[in-house]
């Protein structure tokens, strides 16, 4: 499992510094360069798909690591919370 999470610190993808709930649309926003409104406009339209939106921004959530590299899922999966 590490090989997994050392490839997804890899694709340099971090949760955005201007975040409003998870950081996932600013961490988007920077690694496109598209505006962080338009992204969460986007991000919320997304919900409107029944269990895709929220089930894809969940898992999105998980893996998307912190600015210091700390990635939730491997966390838990460690057994620290």
């Amino acid at each position: 499992m590490n090989g997994i999470f050392d490839s997804i610190r890899r694709l340099d993808v971090r949760r955005g510094p201007r975040r409003l709930v998870g950081g996932i649309a600013g961490g988007i926003a920077q690694r496109t360069g598209l505006d962080v409104w338009l992204v969460r406009l986007l991000v919320l339209a997304s919900f409107l798909l029944p269990v895709l939106g929220p089930g894809a921004y969940l898992a999105v959530w998980l893996l998307t690591p912190w600015q210091d590299d700390r990635i939730p899922l491997e966390r838990v999966l460690a057994g620290r919370s």
